[in-house]
């Protein structure tokens, strides 16, 4: 049980179907959020939604404050957060237009802020990371995902770029030699900030194109904005079906 908030990534400045019922700004100790957090309701459940890179989509991955999100959300209330993540796809089950619920993660990130442990005279904490991702949401996506008739992917590795370019194909490579089936570039801290502050944190990510070298041709934010509003549909469905798994 417990509260559900969805950070909404690239394509979901705002979420189509939202009912809104109000909306607040919390102040967090590391500053405001990326936006307001919505309350509003989804089909037959109650939902909080955050647009992680503000509601005019202004701010890059590796400027957002992810210590301010995850604060102002639980300060709201949410127990349960699903980060939309628009991604690369690199493994061959993962072009364009899948949507999948990862399971692992590599982070790659450089210079952002990686915990809420590192302030003058706090306690040195390590947390268990073996399992990046809440099991429970995990499977509560997954049935979402067949209560809606959405077809999804069961797992795959994340791996989290720095941005805000696109990678280089080498470093597509690179990622495949390290396992990696995804490639995004909000991934963490974010999931690693959920942990720490206490809270169950899954993705749901939606493919918008092949990664470097994957495919013939340069990468075109075109063929990237045409995934994301094919995907848009299925992945609104989806979060309806959760919304009302424990509404």
């Amino acid at each position: 049980m417990g509260r559900l908030a969805v950070i909404g990534g690239s394509g979901f400045a705002a979420m189509g179907g939202l009912a809104e019922l109000g909306r607040e700004l919390p102040d967090t100790p590391y500053g405001p959020p990326s936006g307001p957090i919505i309350h509003g309701r989804l089909g037959d459940g109650e939902v909080l939604f955050l647009p992680r890179h503000g509601a005019a989509h202004s701010i890059p991955p590796h400027r957002i404050d992810y210590r301010a999100n995850i604060s102002a959300l639980k300060a709201c209330g949410a127990q349960r957060l699903v980060g939309l993540a628009a991604v690369g796809g690199i493994g061959a089950r993962f072009g364009p237009g899948v949507l999948a619920v990862p399971d692992q993660i590599i982070d790659y990130t450089y210079g952002r802020a990686q915990t809420f442990f590192d302030g003058e005279g706090s306690e040195v904490v390590h947390i268990d990371f073996t399992e990046p991702y809440c099991a429970d949401l995990r499977a509560d996506l997954l049935a979402a995902a067949a209560a809606a008739g959405v077809a999804v992917v069961d797992g795959g590795t994340y791996g989290v770029a720095q941005g805000p370019r696109l990678e280089t194909a080498a470093e597509v490579r690179r990622l495949e030699r390290d396992g990696c089936d995804l490639v995004g570039m909000t991934g963490m801290p974010e999931a690693a900030l959920a942990r720490e502050a206490g809270l169950c944190y899954a993705c749901c990510a939606f493919v918008v194109n092949w990664a470097a070298g994957k495919a013939e041709g340069e990468i075109l934010m075109t063929e990237i904005e045409a995934n994301i509003a094919a995907c848009s549909d299925r992945i609104r469905a989806l979060l309806t079906a959760l919304a009302a798994v424990r509404a």
